[in-house]
Parts: C-alpha cells; sequence; structure tokens
C-alpha cells in the first residue's frame, strides 16, 4: 500500500469467502484497491448513489448466483464503506438508504 492511497473505513459488513464466492471476494477487492488509489469507478462497475448522499455509490459484483452490492462514499483521506448486501431486484430496498444515510450522519458527526 503506497502512503498516498486512501484507507478504507468499515462501517458495516464484509468481504469474505463465503458468503461470496472466492472470484467475486478478488473483484470486490481489486475494485476497492482501485479506490484506495484514486481511481474513479464507472458503470458498470460503480454508479452514482445520489439518494444516499454527495459522493456516495454502489459497487455492482456479480456473484456464481447473487449479485453483491457495496455502498460506499469517496472521502478525501477514506473510502467509507456505508453497506455490503445481496442485491434481489431492480432497485435498492428502501431500508438500505435509509440505513446508508444514518451511518454517513454519524460518520460525519463523530469526524468531525
Amino acid at each position: 500500500m503506497s502512503p498516498n492511497d486512501k484507507d478504507i473505513v468499515w462501517l458495516h459488513g464484509e468481504v469474505g469467502t463465503p458468503p461470496f464466492s472466492l472470484e467475486a471476494r478478488r473483484e470486490a477487492g481489486y475494485l476497492m484497491r482501485q479506490l484506495q488509489q484514486g481511481i474513479k469507478l464507472s458503470m458498470p462497475q460503480s454508479r452514482p448513489m445520489p439518494t444516499i448522499g454527495r459522493r456516495c455509490h454502489e459497487l455492482r459484483i456479480t456473484d456464481e448466483h447473487c449479485i453483491w452490492r457495496i455502498v460506499y462514499r469517496t472521502d478525501p483521506d477514506a473510502i467509507v464503506i456505508l453497506e455490503v448486501f445481496e442485491k434481489k431486484t431492480n432497485t435498492t430496498p428502501k431500508h438500505v438508504i435509509d440505513t446508508c444515510k444514518q451511518r454517513v450522519k454519524r460518520y460525519d458527526n463523530e469526524s468531525s
């Protein structure tokens, strides 16, 4: 890890095998490493999530039998992981969005 890389701050979830397959875990790790290095990802790997907040996105990880999402925010000094969940529909569940908003607010309050 380079001294210029951003830290990863896990507020919730993990990327482990199981439940992720080994290949999905490697893909998630590779994409998060790119984020740490300041590389901006776009579709199909990542999409913005303005309903959660500024600089919020979701990584899209396709696994053998399911689709995973990792909701994150890019801060100047860190990649903040807000949620990891299995996506089962085309829309992000409202409770996931609400929970992520609460975590962002709590993190910002505790960090200031």
